[in-house]
């Protein structure tokens, strides 16, 4: 059975990584491609590494007929998510990769995203998107909401060992590193090459990056209580990637054992042997994540490690997964690529 999509925020960088994936998935046709900035132009022309697809052309989001649609991907920027999947077809499956869906609580909500929810129906109908974690939910969900990229990274590293009360919850700090294509496409004085190459800054500094309403929310749910963790991402010179590094106080060989053992059997989530490190470069357009685990040379200390590329695993790809297993595709079509090296 092939499954019609519509993609709606094509002209983005997450709307294009969703053609490049669908491309190559058995059982999925795009047929519509909403870009309201960009209605009205071929995708060829928007990104010619794409133009060797036939597609539809970028048209605006009011000339898309949705009835025959199985499901559609909202790639939009936050807060223009909602007010768009608000009123859209009750009976077609959505995933989200904006972060309006993301929070449970409609307070927490407004403390971090600065406004009222427009579409309080829909977010408590969403189910978080976080694949490995939530797959049964994922499957009879008809809304799912995509994760944080810097939120994904972090989470694969740490909540097994949340779950296992393997670490200290009052001693955790997320070190980040993330690529400028987790900025988006739009133009920004920060993001000029002048601006940003031959150097690494951070930001989101001493807890007011959003992401931290994910962590907050996931953590404390898995260890009953409150969790807060330390985290500072900082963004580098390279158009892909995050990697995380994480410092928890816990025995490395239980911590190692333990992601080993939960991530056995997930297709794209892969633990190094013990004391081998990730990079971003062996993971780079793939929906793939690599974990590793260290020790420190202060006992009863340990360093984990993640890395993954924020717009494949951290994004569009991990949105396709889930777009599989609610339409009940095997979980891995159209994901399956190897990664792209050097």
């Amino acid at each position: 059975m092939t499954h019609s999509i519509a993609i709606l925020g094509a002209s983005g960088y997450t709307g294009a990584e969703l053609v490049r994936l669908i491309a190559t998935h058995p059982n999925m046709q795009i047929k519509a491609l909403g870009a309201n900035s960009k209605a009205g132009q071929a995708m060829a022309d928007v990104f010619p590494h794409l133009r060797h697809l036939d597609l539809p052309d970028l048209v605006t989001i009011e000339e898309i007929d949705f009835s025959g649609i199985d499901l559609c991907f909202c790639a939009l920027p936050h807060a223009t998510s909602q007010a768009v999947i608000r009123d859209l077809p009750k009976t077609m499956k959505i995933v989200d990769l904006s972060a309006d869906f993301r929070l449970r609580d409609p307070k927490v909500y407004a403390k971090w995203y600065g406004g009222q929810h427009a579409a309080l129906e829909c977010q408590a109908e969403a189910v978080y998107g976080l694949t490995e974690f939530y797959r049964e939910e994922i499957r009879g969900a008809r809304l799912v909401a995509g994760t944080g990229c810097n939120a994904a990274t972090g989470q694969y590293a740490l909540r097994p060992l949340i779950a296992g009360k393997l670490i200290d919850l009052d001693e955790i700090i997320i070190d980040l590193k993330t690529g400028v294509s987790g900025a988006g496409r739009s133009l920004k004085e920060n993001l000029l090459h002048a601006e940003l190459s031959e150097g690494a800054h951070a930001y989101g500094v001493g807890g007011t990056h959003r992401h931290l309403a994910e962590f907050d929310q996931e953590f404390s749910a898995i260890a009953g209580q409150e969790v807060k963790v330390q985290f500072t991402p900082h963004l580098l010179p390279a158009n892909r990637g995050i990697i995380a590094t994480v410092y928890v106080k816990g025995e490395p060989d239980a911590i190692h054992a333990a992601l080993a053992a939960t991530y056995a059997d997930e297709p794209f989530l892969h633990v190094l042997p013990f004391g081998q490190t990730p990079s971003t470069r062996h993971i780079r357009g793939s929906n793939f994540c690599h974990i590793g685990v260290s020790g420190d040379r202060i006992p009863g200390r340990a360093i984990v490690v993640a890395a993954l590329d924020n717009l494949t695993k951290g994004s569009s790809g991990q949105a396709l997964q889930n777009a599989n297993l609610m339409l009940g595709e095997d979980e891995t079509a159209g994901l399956m690529l190897a990664p792209v090296f050097p």
